[in-house]
């Protein structure tokens, strides 16, 4: 175990000394992100081969969260699930010890724990299938908003170790509930489409006032939540399977009811993404990724900025009303 640990430092390490080199763009940060996880996963698989053996069943190891979405900045934490094919004790037994490790290992390596507990090392998000299918029937039938929280989390599951088509199965047990009951998006939108303005009266931008983080606005929630919302809920809607919300973009282009609205908003979020990389630290902790700092744009850049959260609440309220006409 000594020697495993030594395995998760040293990618520790490499990750301080290394991702100065993949943050001029979206893309190259994520694919860096992708690298350590895959990394992590495979030196967990080599412990769990000591007390196991080789894994008992097929399975899926999913990232969600902005990891989900390929939208991590160069500070993430953890939000992860896994399903295995097999139910019986000895897959019961080395996958909840193989979520265990594995989340342990993303930790040492460098990504902080998830508040909410969204880790494979919950019982709640590591689960054979026939469990898996279980609890996403009953997020969808329940009336709790923890319910669809977690069932919209879910959605956003990209596997990166694995067989990717268990997960795949999992969601189109949403599409086909919503195809019998289409009501049900309504209650999705309700859960996520609370409009934050980031923009005030006066055409100021809504920057924090005080504390650390002062002059700077919460990108994350003025711009980013707004467009993932927004662009999750079409994407559910119409059964579009890609996860990152520029593909999701992408793929409602393509419907000729979408074309002409989503062009500038895929514009927008893109330069978002390009935004949240200005100022960016490799000191920066989890929160501070969040906030921009207006001080260090410049005018053009500001506009920009200014004209996109404006935008995005034009955006959500055109998600809103094709969702409660039934478009």
């Amino acid at each position: 175990m000594d020697e495993t640990n030594d395995k998760y430092q040293n990618l520790r390490q490499w990750r301080v000394d290394h991702i100065s080199n993949y943050i001029s763009s979206n893309d190259e940060v994520n694919q860096f992100h992708h690298y350590l996880m895959n990394s992590v996963i495979d030196i967990a698989m080599n412990e769990l081969k000591k007390t196991f053996g080789d894994p008992p069943s097929d399975f899926s190891w999913f990232v969600m969260g902005s990891g989900g979405r390929f939208e991590q900045a160069i500070v993430s934490d953890q939000d992860h699930g896994l399903v295995y094919e097999r139910k019986d004790d000895r897959s019961d037994k080395y996958f909840k010890a193989l979520g265990k490790e594995i989340t342990k290992g993303l930790y040492v390596t460098g990504y902080p724990y998830c508040d909410g507990n969204v880790m494979c090392s919950n019982p709640l998000w590591c689960r054979s299938i026939e469990e898996w299918q279980a609890q996403v029937i009953n997020w969808m039938e329940e009336s709790s908003w923890e319910s669809i929280r977690y069932l919209l989390i879910f959605y956003d599951a990209r596997t990166i170790v694995g067989n990717s088509e268990i997960v795949q199965s999992l969601k189109q047990l949403i599409y086909n509930y919503i195809e019998e009951f289409p009501s049900f998006l309504i209650r999705l939108q309700n859960n996520t489409m609370r409009i934050q303005k980031g923009i005030g009266f006066l055409g100021q931008f809504l920057t924090e006032t005080h504390g650390i983080h002062s002059g700077s606005i919460h990108i994350k929630n003025y711009g980013f939540f707004p467009y993932v919302n927004a662009v999750r809920l079409l994407a559910i809607k119409e059964n579009i399977n890609v996860t990152s919300t520029l593909s999701r973009f992408q793929q409602l282009s393509h419907l000729s009811r979408y074309k002409q609205e989503v062009f500038k908003h895929q514009l927008n979020f893109k330069k978002l993404l390009d935004f949240r990389l200005m100022n960016v630290q490799k000191e920066d902790n989890y929160e501070d990724i969040h906030y921009l700092k207006i001080r260090v744009m410049n005018r053009k850049q500001k506009m920009e900025l200014k004209q996109i959260l404006k935008d995005v609440v034009v955006f959500q309220q055109y998600i809103q009303n094709m969702i409660l006409k039934g478009n």
